[in-house]
């Protein structure tokens, strides 16, 4: 069971930059995920992609009301 544990925090903080991108509505999260997911294992790939992530490229919602 920690193994499981284990692999999935590892999993989850590996493709955090990806799951960020995705609930921010990122106008390049295709780009981000591609460079997450073959250069993040290099963490300056990871830090970049996580950086991109949080970057002001997403698309803007309007509320009326």
């Amino acid at each position: 069971m920690a193994e499981f544990m284990t692999i999935s925090f590892l999993l989850f903080a590996y493709l955090m930059p990806t799951l960020i991108a995705h609930q921010r509505q990122h106008k390049n999260i295709g780009s981000i995920s591609v460079l997450n997911l073959f250069l993040g294992w290099t963490f300056l790939g990871w830090v970049i992609a996580l950086i991109w992530s949080f970057s002001d490229n997403v698309e803007k919602v309007e509320v009326n009301g």
